[in-house]
């Protein structure tokens, strides 16, 4: 068993998240990713910013805890998400998530075993949203 008390490591600055991430992206730790791939960050993203397309074998959980942004399975129209909302990825499927054009979205990335990260999400991809009237 292992007990996080506030973040942590608490000693850690927040992350310029760049290498699997389009524009703007800060993270913060909140459970260090354990042996089986298991992790909690905090994401913040500035508008426009996105992850790359990526999967979970274990699924993903996105709590939103603060703005507004998009969630965007392979395939789908992208879905707003909001502050309070409760996202549930199931394991294996291809999405990607970030802020809309105009707002910043935080959410709680809680992602059950390893991540396999894939191609940045295009342009034409993200804005796809706008198209479609999401936000």
């Amino acid at each position: 068993m292992q007990i996080v008390r506030g973040r942590a490591p608490s000693n850690t600055p927040s992350q310029h998240r760049t290498d699997t991430f389009t524009g703007t992206v800060w993270g913060d730790p909140v459970l260090p990713s354990t042996a089986e791939g298991n992790a909690i960050n905090s994401v913040t993203f500035t508008p426009g910013a996105r992850t790359y397309w990526h999967h979970h074998t274990g699924g993903q959980i996105l709590v939103v805890t603060a703005g507004l942004g998009w969630v965007c399975p392979h395939g789908e129209k992208p879905q707003v998400i909001r502050a309070g909302d409760v996202v549930w990825v199931p394991p294996g499927e291809r999405h990607w998530h970030g802020g809309t054009t105009e707002t910043v979205m935080t959410h709680l990335a809680i992602s059950i075993g390893p991540t396999s990260w894939l191609d940045e999400v295009s342009d034409e991809d993200y804005l796809a949203a706008i198209g479609e009237g999401t936000q």
